[in-house]
């Protein structure tokens, strides 16, 4: 029997292990796989549009555990990005993992600043857990949400942001740096340091 939900997602990127995407579902935090293949028309190229990070308004079926779009809108196009053997972190990560190692936390953040002193973004460390937890691959994959720093920063910045998701080379920890505004000069320097290309998107308003 075929049910339909309604509810808002977040897009993750490709699903591990077979076709479609994977999106975290903002009711409740919890990630899904949802096909991609049979959709027709214009819903095909909303779908085929869909890049990491994108906010959607979306109706899934479901058929015998499988999901389905059958119907997506597109509400805030923020980027999400992931990289492994990152090396030569920026500053306010180095004293973000500083402040995690010296109180001795699992996860920190804090507040950047442009030059005028503005506030521009924020920076969290994550500690790695060896032989017991990947806490890239579940940040990756849903299992770790970040929703919460996001919407954290949603009340400074009502924009789309650009996400960042690095696992450094020679530090035990995760980094999450949230960057406000998308397409701006941080965010461009963050991608050019890093060689993290910002992806091809169609359709932008």
């Amino acid at each position: 029997m075929q049910t339909t939900t309604a509810s808002q997602y977040r897009v993750l990127g490709d699903a591990p292990d077979r076709d479609g995407l994977l999106v975290l579902d903002r009711a409740d935090y919890e990630p899904l796989r949802v096909t991609t293949g049979d959709a027709e028309g214009a819903l095909d190229d909303t779908v085929a549009a869909l890049r990491p990070g994108y906010l959607v308004d979306a109706t899934l079926a479901w058929n015998d555990g499988d999901a389905r779009f059958t119907d997506v809108d597109i509400q805030r196009r923020t980027l999400l990005t992931f990289a492994r053997g990152v090396s030569g972190l920026f500053e306010a990560a180095l004293d973000t993992m500083a402040d995690a190692h010296e109180n001795g936390v699992g996860v920190t953040g804090r507040p950047t600043f442009n030059t005028d002193n503005e506030p521009n973004g924020a920076v969290y460390a994550f500690a790695q857990q060896p032989g017991e937890r990947d806490i890239f691959t579940e940040i990756r994959t849903g299992r770790l949400p970040i929703e919460p720093l996001v919407d954290r920063l949603d009340e400074d910045a009502a924009d789309a942001h650009e996400v960042f998701v690095f696992d450094p080379l020679d530090h035990e920890f995760t980094i999450v740096y949230l960057v406000a505004h998308r397409d701006s000069v941080l965010a461009d320097t963050v991608r050019d340091t890093y060689d993290c290309p910002r992806p091809p998107e169609t359709d932008r308003d």
